[in-house]
């Protein structure tokens, strides 16, 4: 008997390219599996309860009233809704990149950040202009530009939270950088050349932006994507420790437990077995996904 080989299930944007809804009215794909986008997601959570989270990329986040989550093209997302109140806004590749020109953004999305009091009024005006175009013509250039105003708010409150312009934008090329190279390029002076700074200055940079160096963020992208395929897909150890530019299994295995505290195979079976992780080949429920 041959078993079926496991696959994360991907959720896409059909009739629309933009689409907007409640958590509390309906979300427009489930949310109680393992799942991927391919598009961008933004998730804007209003109230919420003391146990509430959000798994991104492995990592779970507790949520608090009035945070924002964006999360990008590709990153392996979870959550349990659980009468969580709030807006979600799902954007196609092209119309997110006219709203949002932030690198790192667009690469990797965001981790959940709050929003001042200031910023969620602003926002909920702009969210009901949102919501009622949406509902009445629903013209695309209109929602576009909402869209926009809505982003430029929102990553103006990331910035305020790091005040350092100038190493934002480095950290934002770094990590664009990291996502384009990690499978061929580890060493820390290979990505200070590309942005034009010393290694030193650039590990600076990273510590005080990110408390951590640029070898540890290449490794956490080179655990990522391991634990990724250890979780769904087919391959075995030692296949995946070549994908990902590992001389041998071996070395790969001491890497991967020196970073997650279990090796590959046992990190493998505990995925398998864990009933969080339901493996479903269809993962969409309504108009937006299919």
């Amino acid at each position: 008997m041959n078993v079926p080989e496991k696959q994360i299930p991907i959720h896409h944007l059909t009739s629309e390219n933009f689409q907007f809804t409640t958590l509390e009215t309906g979300h427009p794909e489930k949310f109680n599996d393992i799942h991927r986008h391919n598009f961008f997601e933004i998730i804007w959570f209003i109230r919420v309860h003391e146990n509430s989270r959000v798994e991104l990329d492995f990592e779970n986040h507790h949520l608090h009233n009035n945070q924002i989550c964006i999360i990008a093209p590709g990153q392996v997302f979870n959550m349990k809704l659980k009468g969580e109140k709030g807006y979600v806004l799902a954007v196609s590749r092209e119309i997110f990149k006219e709203a949002c020109d932030i690198e790192m953004i667009l690469t990797a999305g965001t981790i959940p950040f709050t929003l001042d009091l200031q910023s969620v009024e602003a926002c909920n005006t702009v969210i009901s202009l949102i919501e009622k175009e949406y509902e009445g013509p629903s013209r695309i250039g209109l929602l576009k530009t909402y869209l926009r105003a809505f982003c430029i708010m929102i990553t103006d409150q990331i910035n305020r939270q790091d005040s350092s312009i100038n190493g934002r934008q480095r950290i934002e090329d770094l990590v664009s950088l990291i996502e384009e190279n990690y499978l061929v390029q580890r060493e820390t002076g290979f990505y200070a050349e590309q942005i034009g700074i010393s290694t030193h200055h650039l590990n600076d940079i990273v510590r005080l932006s990110r408390g951590t160096t640029v070898k540890k963020m290449i490794a956490q992208r080179l655990v990522l994507e391991a634990k990724r395929e250890l979780s769904f897909g087919a391959l075995t150890v030692k296949e995946i420790a070549f994908k990902l530019g590992f001389s041998d299994a071996s070395y790969f295995s001491r890497f991967f437990k020196k970073h997650t505290g279990q090796n590959p195979d046992r990190f493998k079976n505990t995925k398998e077995l864990s009933p969080e992780y339901p493996f479903k080949q269809e993962g969409v429920c309504s108009k937006a996904c299919s």
